[in-house]
């Protein structure tokens, strides 16, 4: 159970948006994605198959239990994904426990320094193939 002075995680865009903190949040999470220039807006046709978008949140913890910060994360709706019109493959940026075990042997048989740091916004800048077609997070449209 979350103490009172962390907020619980919105299931929704309203309750989100109606919480300075997590509205601050999205702000980040969308910002940053603009300043990376992740996307291009362009006008919506009837022939775009479009993927849907939503905004995930998770109150992240420090050790201790306090609330380290609130996180908005935009993702895409990938279920309503066809396989061979949307994509072709997939990929998941998560690093498994036993990869980071395998680091920290290597590392320390090496006698290499280690360092913590946190990433605050990841995605993958790769070359598609294709044009891929994304709705704007909803709540959150730019005109």
């Amino acid at each position: 159970m979350l103490s009172p002075d962390i907020p619980c995680n919105p299931y929704n865009i309203c309750s989100a948006l109606a919480h300075p903190r997590w509205k601050a949040s999205m702000c980040g999470e969308l910002e940053a994605l603009h300043k990376n220039k992740t996307w291009e807006l362009v006008p919506r046709t009837r022939d775009l198959h479009v993927i849907g978008s939503k905004l995930v949140f998770k109150s992240k913890l420090k050790p201790n239990g306090s609330l380290d910060r609130l996180k908005a994360r935009f993702v895409a709706k990938g279920y309503h994904q066809v396989n061979g019109v949307d994509y072709t493959e997939t990929f998941s940026p998560v690093i498994k426990p036993d990869t980071i075990r395998l680091i920290i042997t290597i590392a320390l048989v090496k006698n290499w320094p280690i360092r913590q740091l946190d990433v605050k916004n990841v995605f993958l800048h790769g070359l598609l193939s294709k044009n891929t077609y994304m709705e704007q997070p909803p709540g959150m449209a730019d005109p």
